[in-house]
Order: structure tokens, then sequence, then C-alpha cells
């Protein structure tokens, strides 16, 4: 993919903008959720819209700790992972489930009035919506996903993690697709150098 092609990262500022946008949306606590779903557990549009309450509900039937993204709702037979949840995102599902699903209840956690069930277009074009609304040129519903990537990448190291561990949450098969994902950082380029 090159460099230009990709979609574009989002500063920590843009974030709270569009969960401010969507705090005021038609369904607010659903649409936090697809958000948080890409920024805080770094899911593509596609694992978002076929994302099961199963996979993040404990036997019990309360919202668990992780994520258990199964093969079925990743991309191919390697995506399949654990996510652990920000707890961000889990207070949001949290939030999600006891209002109650849109309409009439669903074994997935995404759904529109119509179906039970949403699909990865319906996603792609809800962020292509908000970014635009937003005015964030570049961005489309990898952006998250980008910038979930990138986050871990810079501060795996701080919690003894590697490069592996992010790849691991991202469902990549290879640690040369990780990276690509990863934005470069100017000012740590320049400071690093200053070390050397």
């Amino acid at each position: 993919m090159a460099l230009g092609k990709q979609a574009k990262t989002l500063t920590k500022a843009q974030v709270e903008a569009t969960l401010d946008r969507l705090s005021r949306s038609r369904y607010p606590a659903r649409n936090r959720v697809i958000l948080l779903l890409s920024v805080k557990a770094g899911l593509r549009a596609k694992e978002i819209a076929c994302l099961r309450w199963e996979m993040i509900t404990t036997a019990e039937g309360v919202i668990g700790t992780e994520i258990h993204l199964t093969n079925v709702a990743s991309k191919g037979a390697s995506g399949g992972r654990i996510i652990p949840l920000n707890r961000d995102l889990r207070s949001a599902l949290v939030d999600l489930r006891r209002e109650g699903a849109i309409g009439r209840s669903s074994e997935f956690v995404v759904r529109t009035e119509r179906s039970g069930q949403t699909s990865s277009q319906v996603i792609v074009n809800l962020f292509r919506g908000w970014y635009a609304d937003l005015g964030f040129v570049g961005c489309s519903s990898h952006s998250g996903r980008r910038t979930f990537i990138t986050n871990a990448a810079r501060r795996i190291s701080s919690v003894g993690g590697s490069l592996r561990d992010v790849q691991m949450l991202a469902g990549h098969s290879n640690l040369s697709t990780t990276q690509r994902y990863i934005e470069g950082q100017e000012e740590a380029r320049r400071k690093i150098v200053d070390l050397v």
C-alpha cells in the first residue's frame, strides 16, 4: 500500500471531537461503540459488523474483559484473536447492552433499525459520513485501526511488550504488515538522532 493511499491516523483531539459529534447522533450508544471498537480495539469494519455479544460476554452473560474474535468474524483463517477490552470500550458496551439493542434483540453488537445485523459497507459509510461532517480529510473506517496499531506500537515497550504483541492484537500474519500500519513521528526521530 502506497504511503499516500493509507487512511490517516486520528489525533486524540479528533477522537474526542468524533465522540462529541456521536453523542448528538440518533443512536449515540451504538455509534460510540462502533468508534471505540475501531480506535480502542483496532477492529476492521467487517469485524465490527460481525461482532456478536457471545464474543464479549462471560459464561454468566456479563460483558467480559476480552473480545474473543473468531475467524468467521475476522479476515481469513488467521484473523481470529483475543483482544483485551479497553476500559472506555467496555463501559460503552455495558451502556449499549443496558440501553438495549436498536429495535428488537439481536445476537450482534451492532445492528440497524431494519436488521439484526449490519454489513461492513454500512460501517464504512458511517465512518465516511462522520469524518466528512467533521472535515477530517483522508480519514476512513481504517483510520481508527491505524490509530490503535500506531498507539500500541509507541507504548508497547513501556509495558514490557514487543512489536510482536502489537502484531497479535492486530491479527496480522506478517510483522511487515503491522509495520506498514504504524505512523512515524517526526519529533521522535529528531530526539533519537540527538541520542545516538
